[in-house]
């Protein structure tokens, strides 16, 4: 059954918004669980899509995921059985990519399907296969299949073709399970790769270098279960920290962590917001008047992070001048642009990677529809400024992310609600 969401805005936003547990952390760490044999007890999971299908991917070969609480569950991968993976979840999560790393380390051959994921532009996975054959897996594909061979496993020294998140994220949970040290160079930096090796860690790896692009990585074939939280979303304490300041609201948004929020939060103030940072969260303090940027920059961590370019764009809309967008990353982060525009904003997609976006604009509300998970996050930050009544349909596409997004807004006195055709 198709869902939308209505949404009148032009309210003020006020209290406090939790912030939930990172989504790029956990599909990770749900992964790394096919590591050891033993249980695994993970704290702090968000209640959202492409978590729960990645559980489902672990139990459909034979994991064992028990829910404790809430956002408690025990994991526990004794008996695995990668020929008996559920393909049809594979090909509608990216996140499945990850099974790449934690599989060729427990298993000498198996098959692993093409993932998918948002459409946001090309997102090979040329890196992965490189620094998976570095460490001495055989990779072939066959048409959506890649077949792995993975009996020549090693431990060794390896520069990443690029700062990839997941290309990252696999080598270091293979290097994990083997004797003998990995060095990785060119890592990524992000919280959730850094929380990933926390998780390792405690599993029983030693890691040098998290939180930094060099990581070394001594290995062991028996690792342990281990227990482990969650660190808050760091793209969704930013996309509130924005719905905030675009709606000029002085919400509390609580569990945000300032220092994973460097960049953002200083952008945020060049905007003209401020913020009252304390152990709670980050307050928001709004802008007397929004002025656009001459240019915002996404890049790597600890730069700007692509996830939150859209919510970046929305904002935009309401700050005096002209904002030039950059986004280096993926070529179809501007989808959103078009929905924008059917709401007056006014914009001007200059290439796949560079857009305009003029300001300040009196947006209208309208119907439209969410192209990937943080452009859906961003057009209800639209319909939140907007004037008048908004529809967005493909709604799946926010709840992928967004632990029960309505809910949680309602609280702040948004005038948000679910409706089922």
């Amino acid at each position: 059954m198709a869902e939308y969401f209505k949404i009148i805005g032009g309210k003020k936003l006020q209290g406090e918004i939790d912030v939930r547990g990172s989504k790029n952390a956990t599909t990770p760490i749900l992964a790394a669980t096919l590591l050891t044999k033993e249980e695994c007890i993970l704290n702090n999971i968000p209640l959202i899509e492409d978590v729960f299908r990645m559980i489902e991917i672990l139990e459909s070969m034979g994991v064992k995921v028990r829910r404790i609480s809430e956002r408690k569950i025990s994991v526990k991968a004794e008996h695995v059985d990668p020929k008996k993976i559920d393909v049809e979840k594979i090909k509608k999560l990216r996140s499945s990519i990850l099974l790449l790393g934690s599989l060729s380390a427990r298993f000498d051959d198996f098959k692993l399907y093409h993932p998918g994921g948002c459409i946001i532009g090309a997102r090979p996975v040329g890196t992965h296969f490189d620094a998976m054959r570095k460490m001495g897996i055989d990779i072939t594909q066959k048409e959506n299949v890649y077949v792995v061979t993975a009996k020549k496993r090693k431990a060794t020294k390896l520069a990443l073709q690029e700062m990839s998140v997941t290309a990252t994220e696999n080598a270091m949970m293979l290097a994990a399970s083997l004797p003998g040290k990995t060095t990785l160079k060119i890592c990524a930096t992000e919280p959730h790769v850094e929380d990933l090796g926390k998780f390792l860690v405690a599993m029983g790896a030693k890691i040098k270098g998290l939180g930094t692009h060099t990581l070394e990585i001594t290995g062991s074939k028996k690792l342990r279960g281990t227990a482990h939280t969650i660190i808050p979303d760091a793209n969704e304490a930013a996309t509130f920290l924005i719905m905030g300041v675009a709606t000029g609201s002085p919400i509390m948004v609580k569990n945000a962590r300032e220092e994973h929020l460097d960049l953002v939060l200083e952008k945020l103030r060049e905007f003209g917001a401020d913020f009252k940072i304390s152990k709670k969260g980050i307050q928001v303090i709004p802008a007397k008047k929004l002025k656009s940027l001459n240019k915002l920059d996404m890049r790597t961590y600890p730069g700007i992070p692509s996830d939150v370019q859209a919510p970046f764009g929305v904002l935009a809309t309401q700050a005096a001048g002209n904002t030039l967008i950059f986004d280096t990353i993926f070529e179809g982060r501007f989808n959103y642009l078009s929905e924008l525009e059917k709401m007056r904003a006014k914009t001007k997609l200059l290439n796949p990677h560079q857009a305009v976006i003029s300001g300040p604009t009196v947006l209208r509300g309208s119907a439209i529809r969410s192209f990937d998970l943080r452009s859906g996050a961003s057009l209800i930050i639209a319909a939140l400024v907007a004037k008048g009544r908004t529809t967005i349909e493909e709604i799946y596409q926010v709840d992928r992310g967004y632990e029960k997004i309505e809910e949680r807004l309602q609280k702040i006195g948004a005038e948000i609600k679910r409706i089922s055709n």
